[in-house]
């Protein structure tokens, strides 16, 4: 019986680790907005029991007017949650990789994505369109 049991726990540690290898990236398509970019963007919905279930995201966050003195930002929102806002560097190239998820839920099942410029404070950022993604 004790074989068994230690068996059964040994497999079923198998079986998680198989999942961690099972995420499955998706493209981003490059957003851009005038002074800003989102580059080489990839996106994954880690399982429930992994991460908390996050949207993960990666890519290069890019400041495209080194001229306008402007920073760029990432924004992303999950399940109904405000927008997290990412920060960029200006006249550079950023690689960003972040975790968003729903912490009252197993896992998030909605994601909204876009890059915006930062004007300042008396003009409004702009912001390019807005991606929706699904588990």
């Amino acid at each position: 019986m004790r074989k068994l049991a230690v068996g059964a726990i040994a497999a079923g540690l198998f079986a998680e680790a198989g999942t961690a290898a099972a995420v499955s990236w998706h493209t981003i398509p490059t957003l851009s907005t005038d002074g800003g970019s989102f580059t080489s963007g990839q996106y994954a919905f880690w399982p429930s029991n992994q991460n908390h279930g996050a949207f993960e995201w990666a890519g290069n966050l890019n400041d495209t007017d080194n001229g306008d003195g402007h920073n760029v930002y990432m924004q992303v929102r999950v399940e109904g949650y405000d927008w997290s806002r990412y920060n960029g560097k200006q006249k550079q190239s950023v690689p960003l990789d972040q975790l968003n998820w729903d912490g009252a839920a197993l896992h998030t099942d909605d994601a909204y994505i876009r890059v915006c410029r930062d004007k300042g404070s008396f003009n409004p950022d702009n912001c390019s369109s807005t991606k929706h993604y699904q588990r």
